[in-house]
């Protein structure tokens, strides 16, 4: 069950990224230059209350090093790159394992 869950959030992820880039892609043939929307950026507007405090709670409780240069450079990261990247992660960790070759198995 949770392979499967797993499994259909991989696929919402990678159809995500699909989207993102196609709609980035539109914006940059309309404007002539190349732009990514960052993960910040979607984070942002899918969250517009909890994000801002998100700073502060992981500098306080965490590590003041966590957020400015491991997770300032994920939130400049194009959002349908890491959406790509995370859904497929997600597809490879949710497949069933191959059977042992050359092995008798009892079921």
């Amino acid at each position: 069950m949770i392979r499967f869950i797993v499994r259909v959030l991989g696929l919402l992820l990678v159809a995500a990224g699909f989207v993102g880039l196609v709609v980035d892609g539109t914006r940059s043939i309309a404007n002539h230059e190349i732009a990514f929307t960052p993960l910040g950026e979607v984070l942002f507007q899918a969250f517009p209350q909890s994000f801002p405090m998100l700073e502060p709670a992981i500098t306080r409780h965490v590590s003041p090093v966590l957020w400015d240069p491991v997770l300032l450079t994920i939130l400049l990261w194009p959002a349908s790159i890491v959406s790509f990247v995370l859904g497929a992660l997600l597809l490879w960790l949710s497949q069933k394992r191959p059977e042992p070759v050359g092995y008798l198995t009892e079921r």
